[in-house]
């Protein structure tokens, strides 16, 4: 027989995962025997029990060791056993206890115990915290679904702020351990803190579930609707015989499209799998109008490779010259590549890069190559492309997605062997969305092509029978992986004669059809050509002088809209009355009459181009002033000039100490543009002495080359285009690097026998052949030394 509990003694009920807090009634369920023992036990003495959480819940008999150190003493107000057997405590929390020691000879835990009295100070922060406490757990009731009304009247009701503290913890749902710890607080404002805190996290989340919920039922309520409406029209289609009938009928007719579209086996594999899921989808469902779409990208690319005519060489050099003036070496390299692919239609032919200026007919002559070989043509622009996705695609998960440039290409040309120009492909720049020159690689590599995978298609696309021709004005800004998968043809400057001879064939024709003017209306005469090109315009191409010719015979136009009759002829007198003053003036012989000014050359994206070099010199302490906006390589070319000069004072004639009292000042025009490389290094030597001897550079002289403190003149590049700016520039000799001879075969004919040719190997071979007999008058004067306005 159990003995009664000792007058100091308690019966202990361990629980897992529950805490009683003093002011709460709560139902506790007991199943362990030793715990229906004790509770057995307070009942028949009408004793109170001790509710106290065990540390781990896994101990199935927790000894001493396993309690907690402070639980809340509880009166039982019912105790119920179930029909089903479990047993039912209703507890009423009364006053927290810590455990002094544990007594044995029980079958049950019995602890002598210590009674924790509740303090009630009176404090102002105390109360402030209490009307703060009060105010967090009425919100938080408000907050919760079907909250009681009992509870948030019990909270109103309650004057005590530990008492509040502990039923608001009670209620809250946070974890034991928790509760256990503010339990353990003993110190009323630090309890009353820490329920605070614990009530602001709980009041933020049941705010942003309360806002889930609003927002998941206006969903639902949306949904409804949706699924109303869809019955509804449903219903409306049955009754006109259109709805499942209508989208059979278009599922038949997708599935025989793509048995006639000749697709490989896995693309095939992946329309009929498009095609199973929007026979399954609702019309009205917003993923179908994408798999249609989709669906239609796939049916209408051609998979099929179509016939080719054989190529024909001879009627593709016909097609050649007619197209194009002159550009002998470009076409000779065009109908080797037609040969290559005439011969050997199954070989992976070499990617050609046409490299020029603006308006020198690359893009036309891709146009040619499509015409020799009877193909499609095709051109994509890449100028300021700067998403990876335009090469690639996007992918089919955003709305609006689309395949990139060159599957819509493709699809524009219905060939899969067409001709397709990638145009302006160094203008291609990378942005956050990748770099469209890394996708460009797979395009271009005659190894890789015939497996391109576009995002949008998903499925690999055979790019090896497409003709891939781009075009760029300048090789710098392309990458050196992606140069290295083209072969780089350069087209150069037209010379004077070639620009006439294609504004007399080709662009005085175009510009008569697009003016709507008829043969016989307007005759525009030899020499009023060649007055555009040598005055009014300045360029490598022809873009220009096609403009001024337009300008003309826009001029005619209206005279003949007015009803003349007789034929307008207009002829070079006429051009200032139509086109204005003269655009470009020849300053060459007033630029280079004084001493001290040379004229070099230039390349530059659009052309050669004369390049003026001023020197002058003040009283002062021997600085070197440069001018110009120059690059840094210019500047260091400057003063390498200055001092070869100071090196060679003696054997020009000049005092070595003269260079300690003057300032030289080097200048070169045109300063709002940048300027920088090493090729304007003999030019800039060459003005310093004149400059220092007195003695004028000859004006119909101008020069290129880079040069070393030795007195070497090293080769530079872009000869072909220096030299015809310079023919073009009125200039009858050039003084070029000996070690440039490789490039003379590349300057043409005309201008090689119209123009001298000065080749050099060291400076002093440059001061023999550029400067004149002997100084000029009044030589000490800065007027003269200071070279003319621009």
């Amino acid at each position: 027989m159990t003995p009664p509990l000792p007058p100091d003694g308690i019966a202990l009920i361990p629980v897992r995962n529950f805490v009683l807090f003093p002011g709460t009634v709560m139902p506790v369920t007991i199943g362990r025997a030793r715990s229906i023992a004790a509770a057995q036990q307070a009942v028949r003495e009408q004793r109170q029990v001790g509710i106290l959480m065990q540390r781990d819940a896994s101990v199935e008999e927790p000894g001493p060791a396993d309690m907690h150190g402070i639980g809340t003493i509880a009166n039982v107000v019912r105790y119920v056993t179930a029909p089903d057997g479990a047993h039912h405590l209703v507890c009423q929390g009364e006053q927290r206890f810590r455990i002094i020691d544990f007594l044995s000879g029980w079958p049950f835990l019995v602890a002598r115990v210590l009674r924790i009295p509740e303090p009630n100070p009176g404090t102002p922060e105390i109360e402030a915290r209490f009307l703060h406490l009060q105010g967090q757990a009425m919100e938080a009731i408000r907050l919760l679904p079907q909250a009681p009304q009992e509870l948030l009247a019990a909270i109103q009701s309650v004057t005590q702020p530990a008492a509040l503290a502990d039923l608001a913890t009670a209620y809250m749902d946070v974890k034991p351990e928790e509760k256990q710890e503010i339990l353990e607080t003993l110190d009323v404002g630090a309890r009353m803190e820490k329920v605070s805190r614990l009530l602001a996290q709980r009041i933020e989340v049941l705010r942003l579930s309360a806002e889930i919920g609003r927002q998941t039922k206006a969903a639902l309520d949306e949904r409804q609707r949706e699924v109303l409406l869809r019955e509804q029209m449903a219903a409306i289609q049955r009754q006109l015989g259109e709805g499942e009938q209508g989208k059979a009928a278009e599922i038949a007719e997708l599935s025989e499209a793509i048995a006639k579209a000749g697709m490989p086996k896995e693309v095939e594999e992946q329309a009929r799998k498009e095609l199973r899921r929007l026979e399954r989808m609702p019309e009205a469902a917003a993923e179908a109008g994408m798999v249609r779409s989709y669906l239609d990208w796939l049916i209408e690319l051609p998979w099929k490779l179509s016939a080719e005519t054989p190529i024909d060489i001879a009627e593709a050099r016909r097609i050649l010259d007619e197209d194009h003036f002159g550009l002998d070496k470009i076409k000779r390299r065009i109908v080797e590549y037609l040969a290559v692919r005439k011969l050997a239609p199954d070989g992976k032919a070499p990617i050609l890069c046409f490299v020029g200026p603006p308006g020198v007919g690359k893009t036309s002559l891709g146009q040619s190559i499509a015409r020799a070989m009877n193909r499609k043509f095709v051109r994509v622009s890449l100028g300021g492309v700067h998403d990876e996705a335009e090469i690639r695609g996007h992918r089919r998960t955003y709305i609006g997605s689309l395949p990139g440039n060159i599957i819509q290409g493709i699809r524009k040309a219905s060939a899969r062997n067409c001709v397709m120009m990638l145009d302006e492909i160094d203008k291609v720049g990378a942005g956050i969305q990748g770099d469209p020159s890394a996708a460009l690689l797979e395009v271009l590599d005659p190894e890789q092509n015939n497996t391109f995978r576009d995002n949008y298609l998903g499925v690999p696309f055979d790019l090896s029978r497409v003709v891939f021709i781009t075009t760029a004005n300048m090789l710098d800004t392309i990458p050196g992986p992606l140069r290295d998968r083209m072969e780089i043809i350069a087209l150069a400057s037209y010379t004077a004669n070639e620009k006439f001879e294609i504004a007399r064939r080709y662009l005085v024709r175009r510009q008569m059809e697009a003016n709507g003017l008829k043969d016989g209306q307007v005759e525009l005469t030899d020499a009023a050509l060649r007055d555009i090109i040598q005055r009014y315009t300045r360029e490598a191409g022809v873009r220009s002088l096609e403009r001024e010719i337009g300008r003309a015979l826009r001029h005619a136009a209206v005279r003949v809209a007015e009803g003349q009759d007789s034929t307008i002829r207009i002829d070079a007198d006429d051009l200032v009355a139509i086109l204005g003053a003269p655009q470009f003036e020849s300053e060459l012989a007033m630029r280079t009459s004084v001493p001290g000014v040379a004229t070099g050359l230039a390349w530059t994206a659009v052309g050669g181009d004369i390049l003026f070099i001023e020197a002058t010199r003040a009283a002062g302490s021997g600085k070197l002033i440069l001018t110009g906006q120059l690059g840094d390589v210019m500047k260091e070319s400057a003063q390498a000039a200055l001092s070869i000069v100071k090196n060679r004072a003696v054997a020009l004639g000049i005092d070595p100490t003269w260079f300690e009292k003057q300032d030289i000042h080097i200048h070169v025009p045109a300063g709002a543009t940048p300027k920088d490389g090493p090729s304007a290094g003999v030019a800039m030597f060459m003005a310093l002495v004149s400059l220092v001897t007195e003695r004028t550079v000859r004006s119909d002289t101008a020069m290129t080359g880079e040069i070393s403190l030795r007195g070497l003149v090293l080769p530079v590049g872009g000869i072909k285009e220096k030299v015809v700016a310079a023919h073009r520039a009125g200039i009858k000799r050039v003084m070029l690097p000996a070690r440039n001879r490789k490039d003379f075969d590349d300057v043409p004919d005309e201008v090689r026998s119209q123009m001298e040719f000065v080749w050099l190997e060291r400076v002093e071979g440059a001061v023999s052949a550029a400067l004149e007999a002997g100084p000029t008058e009044d030589s000490h004067s800065e007027t003269h030394l200071t070279a003319a306005p621009a």
